[in-house]
């Protein structure tokens, strides 16, 4: 059986790549097919486009930005052997919380209480990627003579 925690990695990839397509490549290609852009105008280093279009850039960008710190730490916790009901547990707050994140981000005109759910919600991650990480040491510290 696959550990909840390794399912919730490819799940965190999938939502990744859908959060993509969804947003990034929907606005891209429509602006493109409608005949108001070209395929040159979209430039990673100057993002141009509607508050939502940057708003989607970003939030892809922080996905990916923190999908390999959730990888090293549910992989660590698979080689450590430590898959236990609380990794499992923090494995998907963490995917909850960065899929929710995303939503806010997207969808919603950023004010300050919207920025401040926002940031709730990558800190209840990080407090995850933490907790992991923390189930992994304790793991290490506890075998070592």
């Amino acid at each position: 059986m696959i550990p909840v925690p390794v399912v919730m990695v490819l799940l965190f990839a999938l939502w990744t790549l859908l959060l993509l397509v969804m947003t990034v490549g929907v606005y891209r290609w429509g602006s493109i097919f409608a005949g108001k852009a070209q395929l040159t105008d979209f430039r990673a280093d100057d993002v141009r486009g509607c508050d939502f279009y940057k708003r989607a850039m970003r939030a892809h960008a922080n996905c990916v930005e923190n999908l390999p710190i959730f990888i090293a730490v549910v992989f660590a916790a698979y080689v450590a052997d430590t898959m236990s009901g609380s990794v499992s547990t923090l494995s998907v707050v963490a995917v909850a919380a960065r899929v929710l994140q995303s939503l806010v981000h997207v969808a919603l005109v950023q004010t300050n209480r919207v920025i401040l759910v926002r940031f709730c919600l990558f800190m209840a991650q990080v407090a995850c990627f933490f907790g992991i990480g923390g189930v992994v040491m304790a793991r290490f510290l506890a075998g070592m003579p």
